[in-house]
């Protein structure tokens, strides 16, 4: 497949004009794949506009790609929320990897009752913007037309208010097994949230508030996955579900 590279602005262009590649995105496409006039590659803004181009010149601060296809892709529907328990090594940012490349469309971290990691004051903004820069290199590698947004981090209270959406609890106690779910979205096109807790599980009074708040508690299976394995997993499963797979 052609290398595929992505701008951090919208891409308008038609068929014969030129995107320049410019910063960090520029460098990784001359120095790091090295990229030849003549070349042909993709492009994409991350919320649909998908390119296809053949270099024209390739220097480490811009690179510049004339147009000869473009393809808007539509959103995906339903769509797929994760909602990650924040989690301490680099779980959280494990699942947040492999969720965006099995085609996550939104990331919501969770500061679950009994998460080890804690992102307070300046450490919020800091984690944002780390899974930011993980779903985007996830979704660049994916090629993937639309990225994920990464969204602040919610409390148990904020995620239990999320109105509009089918907000699945991956809980290996319960009866009811996500492959049985009736995942049928003829005229329903809610967001299904699954929401994935810490290593410690999610908490009794958090499982209560989630499930007056109308929370479906849904398991995998039979094992107990780590909290880096169980959203992936999950996502997966209803990517086969849905037909998107």
């Amino acid at each position: 497949m052609p290398l595929h590279f992505v701008v951090e602005h919208a891409l308008t262009q038609a068929p014969g004009e030129t995107v320049e590649l410019t910063g960090t995105e520029a460098h990784h496409a001359a120095v790091v794949r090295r990229v030849r006039t003549g070349e042909t590659v993709t492009v994409g803004d991350g919320a649909g506009a998908w390119l296809t181009a053949t270099v024209e010149s390739a220097e480490p601060t811009s690179v510049l790609v004339r147009v000869t296809d473009r393809m808007d892709v539509a959103p995906a529907t339903p769509r797929l929320v994760l909602v990650q328990a924040l989690a301490k090594g680099d779980r959280d940012e494990l699942a947040v990897q492999a969720a965006t490349e099995l085609g996550v469309d939104e990331v919501v971290p969770w500061q679950a009752a009994r998460s080890v990691s804690r992102w307070e004051g300046a450490k919020t903004a800091k984690g944002v913007a780390r899974w930011s820069a993980i779903v985007r290199e996830a979704g660049k590698q994916a090629h993937r037309a639309w990225l994920p947004a990464v969204t602040a981090p919610v409390t148990t209270k904020q995620l239990a208010a999320r109105a509009g959406a089918r907000i699945l609890v991956l809980e290996p106690t319960a009866t009811t097994a996500l492959s049985s779910l009736d995942l049928d979205q003829s005229g329903d096109h809610r967001d299904i949230v699954l929401v994935v807790g810490p290593e410690g599980g999610i908490a009794a009074e958090e499982l209560t508030a989630l499930s007056a708040a109308g929370a479906e508690r849904v398991r995998l299976g039979d094992t107990v996955l780590r909290t880096s394995t169980a959203g992936p997993a999950a996502l997966a499963l209803l990517n086969a579900r849905l037909g998107r797979w």
